[in-house]
């Protein structure tokens, strides 16, 4: 076994999942256009990427103890292939929806495999090197939106030649995890002889509900936003795909260097930190204009940087019963929580839109812009209330974890 090795692997595989999120991003306002589809349309499209995320990692989650680590990896692989490919080749809205669903399952599964596989490889430093296994997630996302700017702005290149792009880390995960008879470990919880219905057993604590239950607006506040980020900002006199590059620029740099903020602000800190700032960074992009859309964006990213890989940290280091279906419930939860909010969103900007439009006027050109952008902004204003509400819940998990227990 080659810890190294398995660990760059499982990077490279977070990366494939990554660029399709900044890639499709890019290419929905092509998809509503070429498709002929609303707003909310494109939402759905977008969002069956995350319930297929989910259903994987619901069924993948529990299965890696019994099926390993190999198996549930070549389910991503195949399931990557076929997404990239049928997407491509897409003619309606339903081909792009299943293109997208297939994606999604093999997101999941690299989810539902690498979190445990990475845990499991490091079990001393495990929130650390969650952390910097999720650099690889905006760090794809800058890789894909540089890659859509330098194709769509540079070179003319449309969504389908960025969309095959995604094959070249595909083959380079496929060929780590599966050439030379890698060896793989055993999960955690096997190691320990811990037993299936002791894990779902722990699953079932309160305190693990509420993390669950906080992982559905993290993710909401998080990828919900980042999704419609490059679409809504691209009306407001920027580039939308340079603002989410931006984004998850800082967001990789923040999680490689997370070691001593986890120390220094303990996981709960840097959750109630991460909600307040994203608070504020969604409140000040929806009222900002011009070069100030990049400094809300900064807020906004340095509020949802730590969030993903320090919620499975946290589940990990306080519920280690929960084993791999623990951390697959959380992944689970939290990408369910998006495809629910992405065509939420799209209904509060088409709504915006018509809203803002005279009656029996059709709109084009720098006044269509306009209406947009401001409809856009608003929509994700209104996504600022879930931050807010985590900031007062994580607060509180805080002073409870630091009340004595009674004698």
């Amino acid at each position: 076994m080659n810890p190294s090795r398995l660990f760059t692997a499982s990077c490279a595989a977070l990366i494939t999942t990554a660029m399709s999120f900044a890639i499709r991003g890019g290419a929905t306002g092509d998809w509503v256009t070429q498709f002929n589809l609303s707003n909310e349309q494109a939402g759905w499209v977008n969002g069956t990427a995350f319930w297929g995320f989910t259903l994987a990692m619901m069924f993948g989650g529990p299965l890696v103890d019994s099926l390993g680590f190999k198996r549930i990896l070549s389910i991503a692989f195949f399931g990557h292939l076929a997404g990239i490919l049928l997407t491509i080749f897409a003619w309606d809205f339903w081909s792009l929806f299943v293109g997208t669903l297939l994606f999604g399952i093999a997101n999941g599964s690299v989810e539902a495999a690498c979190n445990p596989l990475v845990a499991t490889l490091y079990p001393k430093d495990q929130t650390t090197k969650l952390n910097h296994f999720h650099v690889w997630f905006p760090g794809g996302i800058v890789i894909g939106g540089l890659l859509a700017y330098v194709f769509a702005e540079k070179l003319h290149l449309g969504w389908k030649a960025q969309f095959a792009t995604m094959l070249i880390p595909l083959a380079a995960y496929g060929s780590m995890f599966f050439s030379g008879n890698q060896q793989m470990p055993q999960t955690e919880r096997v190691q320990r002889g811990e037993s299936t219905g002791s894990m779902f057993k722990a699953c079932l604590a309160p305190a693990f509900l509420l993390m669950v239950g906080c992982m559905l607006l993290t993710a909401a506040t998080e990828l919900g936003s980042g999704q419609w980020i490059p679409n809504i900002l691209s009306h407001a006199g920027v580039s939308g795909i340079l603002v989410l590059v931006m984004i998850n620029g800082i967001m990789a740099v923040g999680r490689m260097f997370a070691g001593p903020f986890v120390h220094k602000l303990s996981p709960i800190g840097m959750l109630v930190l991460s909600a307040i700032l994203s608070t504020l960074g969604l409140y000040a992009m929806s009222h900002a204009t011009g070069s100030m859309l990049f400094a809300a964006a900064a807020i906004f990213a340095f509020g949802v940087c730590f969030f993903w890989p320090t919620m499975v940290g946290f589940v990990s280091e306080n519920f280690p019963k929960t084993g791999a279906l623990g951390m697959a419930i959380i992944g689970g939860a939290g990408m369910l929580s998006v495809s629910i909010v992405l065509p939420i969103i799209g209904r509060w900007y088409d709504n915006g839109i018509a809203l803002r439009t005279p009656a029996g006027v059709t709109l084009s050109g720098s006044a269509l812009a306009d209406v947009q952008a401001a409809a856009g902004l608003h929509a994700l204003g209104n996504v600022a209330v879930l931050p807010a509400a985590l900031t007062i819940i994580f607060i509180l998990i805080a002073v409870l974890r630091k009340k004595p227990a009674a004698a």
